[in-house]
């Protein structure tokens, strides 16, 4: 019997350890967790994906009222992937939430705008320029509101309208509005300490203006004129116009103590105008010299007063922010032929030292000031500079340019910039330069007269379109002075 009972002690003992043996080696069940990686960087391992992007928009109040949007999103570096796991270590929502918004910022719906600009030269590539807005229409607003500051609220309705008033006589006609550059438009999450526009007006100034907007205010003295003031503050007159509202137009009498605001545009988009241009414009008179053995040398006698003629002249113009880059003639009726001014001097012999009192004109009638004595922004890309002359344009490729004064050619050559050039010294204190022909008629030298053809107009070096560039020298080369004082009457 004990014998029986120690048998059935043992089998039990040995079923026990069969039982225990099999439990322990059960294979246990695998979960299905998320792991999340920050830009390539594993932060941990959490039980729900939902719950962490729900908590990451629970706690994104301050954003969606800054924003006024209703959701919050993960950064754009966030990878949450599914991963299926025999370990039971996992991180709570609030950690991973802590450990994101440590090294990164969290995003919101909306519009990233590329503007790309178009380059020419494939040498000097610019970079494009990204903006981000909430909505589309925030863009297209203030694009809206730049054409209507370059080319005229209401002449850009009627082009929008297509119904412009026809040109009887006089007049001018929108033929296109458009920006240069490439727009692309893309909708994507944007992280919220980048810059993202969400008011028109602001966006609208950074498109006029730029990144680094600098404001002055300027209080007006006794003598100021809209282009002395933008001028001694190194603007030109129409950024000046654009930056006050009170001012219409350059020839605005100004008083002393008024304040006027001074700001430098930086354009980061193109609003080119192309139009049809039909204007009457004064044909300036030229000073014919007539030679007389019985007068003394240097004496002149005026036989008959010069009188300016009346041409009408058609053109297309191609504006760029306000700035003329392309003029091309399209007719010229003469309304008034000019008398010319006949003086008489006692020599035929032409002399080398030009008048002071007596300059001509380097081009022919119909011509159009495409750029002034001003500071701008140059139409070439080399950003804010003093344009040291003035832009004539409108008489046609071709067309002859003359001597403006008596003198000695100093210069006849190519110039990397202003192109073939010319450049006289008239030996009675000043020097003229005139650049872009495209061809040079004189050599260095050679001894010309007031109204002689130096060469012909062109567009050789940095320029836009057909025109010469006129500047006056004072006392030394490279001394430029504004040409007006040579024409205190006014260049028609």
């Amino acid at each position: 019997m004990k014998k029986l009972f120690a048998i059935v002690v043992i089998a039990m003992i040995l079923s026990g350890v069969c039982v225990l043996g099999f439990e322990a080696k059960k294979t246990p069940v695998p979960n299905n967790y998320y792991q999340v990686f920050l830009n390539d960087k594993l932060l941990g391992t959490i039980t729900d994906k939902a719950k962490l992007e729900e908590y990451i928009d629970n706690n994104g109040q301050y954003f969606k009222n800054k924003y006024k949007v209703d959701k919050i999103y993960a950064p754009t570096g966030l990878q949450i992937k599914k991963v299926t796991t025999f370990s039971g270590d996992v991180d709570s929502v609030s950690d991973i939430y802590k450990k994101i918004n440590k090294d990164a910022s969290f995003t919101i719906q909306g519009y990233e705008m590329t503007i790309k600009p178009k380059n020419d030269d494939d040498s000097e590539k610019k970079k494009p320029t990204k903006i981000n807005v909430l909505k589309k229409d925030t863009f297209k607003k203030a694009v809206t509101n730049l054409i209507d500051t370059y080319v005229g609220k209401d002449a850009y309705q009627h082009y929008l309208d297509d119904d412009q008033p026809k040109i009887e006589t006089t007049g001018e006609t929108i033929e296109n509005v458009y920006v240069e550059e490439d727009i692309t438009v893309k909708e994507t999450k944007i992280p919220t300490d980048e810059k993202i526009f969400t008011d028109v007006n602001e966006l609208t100034k950074y498109l006029m203006y730029g990144d680094e907007s600098k404001e002055s205010i300027y209080d007006v003295k006794a003598g100021d004129t809209i282009e002395s003031v933008a001028f001694a503050n190194k603007v030109n007159p129409e950024e000046l116009l654009l930056a006050n509202d009170t001012l219409t137009s350059r020839t605005n009498l100004l008083y002393p103590g008024q304040q006027l605001k001074i700001a430098e545009t930086n354009p980061k988009i193109s609003i080119v105008e192309e139009s049809y241009v039909v204007e009457d414009v004064e044909s300036r008179f030229k000073t014919e010299e007539k030679y007389d053995s019985s007068l003394l040398m240097g004496d002149d006698k005026v036989t008959q007063e010069g009188q300016n003629g009346l041409d009408r002249v058609s053109q297309k113009v191609k504006e760029i922010n306000g700035e003329i880059v392309y003029v091309d003639p399209q007719g010229k009726q003469v309304l008034k032929s000019p008398v010319n001014k006949i003086i008489l001097k006692g020599s035929k012999y032409v002399s080398g030292v030009g008048s002071l009192t007596n300059w001509g004109w380097p081009t022919d009638s119909g011509w159009r000031m495409s750029s002034g004595y001003a500071y701008r922004n140059s139409p070439v890309g080399r950003g804010r500079e003093l344009h040291t002359g003035l832009d004539i344009s409108g008489t046609g490729y071709g067309s002859k340019i003359y001597a403006t004064n008596n003198g000695v050619v100093m210069i006849a050559e190519r110039h990397y910039s202003y192109g073939n050039y010319v450049v006289i010294n008239h030996n009675n204190g000043y020097m003229t330069l005139y650049a872009h022909m495209s061809k040079i008629a004189v050599k260095k030298g050679q001894k010309v007269a007031r109204g002689q053809v130096i060469g012909y107009v062109g567009c050789t070096g940095d320029c836009t379109g057909p025109h010469v560039h006129y500047e006056v020298w004072k006392g030394s080369k490279w001394n430029h002075i504004n040409p007006a004082v040579l024409y205190p009457g006014g260049y028609r």
